[in-house]
């Protein structure tokens, strides 16, 4: 029996061998590789990872160690749909807590995790830089202010 990761890698493989392809007898090319194979996947499964490493002759140790130290890089299957709840100052204290809970309650995940369907991904995050507008949260890099928890199943409602 495969694993969800090995027949996503099998799928696309001859698309890794492209990315790979283009980077073709250049030096430090590990980054490049996992960006592109990353944006393909939108993680990256094991599978791909054991294959760039035997394709570009480095231990899979490093690159596991880039993948784990570059926060860009995720392991797990995200969602279509990423979803940054901020968790700083101003949006603590002016309810950031509630409108958090109110997003882990309507797509039934934890903080952290993605739904099972893959439409959402939902992260914290220290901070959106848009303090005035507290409490904040980005859908896909576009930004909502001023939130109420209820306000949240409207607004995932037009990315469903």
């Amino acid at each position: 029996m495969t694993s969800m990761h090995e027949r996503e890698f099998n799928e696309k493989k001859e698309n890794i061998d492209e990315i790979l392809a283009k980077y073709k007898d250049q030096d430090g090319v590990l980054i490049a590789v996992l960006q592109d194979v990353q944006e393909l996947f939108n993680y990256l499964p094991r599978p791909a990872l054991v294959y760039i490493a035997e394709a570009l002759h480095v231990p899979i140790s490093e690159v596991y160690g880039v993948v784990t130290f570059y926060s860009q890089f995720h392991l797990n299957p995200r969602g279509r749909n990423i979803i940054r709840c901020c968790q700083g100052t101003a949006c603590h204290v002016r309810g950031g807590k509630h409108i958090l809970a109110a997003l882990e309650k309507q797509l039934d995940i934890k903080a952290g995790n993605t739904t099972d369907d893959r439409k959402f991904t939902l992260e914290t995050i220290a901070c959106l830089g848009a303090c005035g507008m507290a409490p904040v949260m980005q859908v896909n890099g576009e930004t909502y202010g001023r939130l109420t928890p209820d306000e949240i199943p409207k607004i995932l409602a037009r990315y469903k």
